[in-house]
């Protein structure tokens, strides 16, 4: 499986004020990660950018050792993450989440992996976005939280 690895779930491996979803995104590392390919985008990158040290060193080596390919987001992605705002999918004000989500498509992922459930990881959404997806012929995706793959 292609697995496309938003933002949140690196973060969650050092996020220590919630252990529970920190042990599952740990397991998901350890035993998911192991199985499939699994990929970040250059938005994940820019994010990583911004954070502070040691973290930002250790979402790195999470990076490397996970030997995370970075995708592009392309004009095609930018043009489908404004057609699931413009459907009121996701609210412009969170444009980076739709994205995410239009950069795993186009890519052809099969899976999304975040732990943002106010936009992402959310019924409304998954729903939303397949049904756009469909009518302009691009692949269902599925989103998911790191314990649910």
């Amino acid at each position: 499986m292609r697995i496309y690895l938003e933002s949140s779930v690196p973060n969650f491996l050092f996020h220590k004020d919630s252990p529970e979803k920190q042990a599952i995104t740990i397991k998901f590392f350890k035993e998911k990660l192991s199985k499939h390919k699994g990929f970040i985008s250059d938005l994940v990158l820019d994010e990583l950018e911004k954070t502070p040290e040691p973290k930002r060193s250790k979402l790195r080596g999470v990076m490397i050792k996970h030997k995370l390919k970075a995708l592009k987001s392309t004009k095609e992605a930018k043009v489908l993450a404004e057609k699931y705002i413009e459907e009121g999918i996701i609210p412009q004000k969170f444009s980076t989440d739709a994205l995410h989500i239009a950069i795993a498509v186009i890519h052809k992922m099969d899976a999304l992996v975040s732990w943002n459930m106010e936009h992402i990881v959310k019924l409304k959404t998954i729903k939303g976005v397949n049904e756009v997806n469909k009518r302009l012929n691009y692949p269902n995706i599925f989103i998911n939280t790191p314990e649910e793959i």
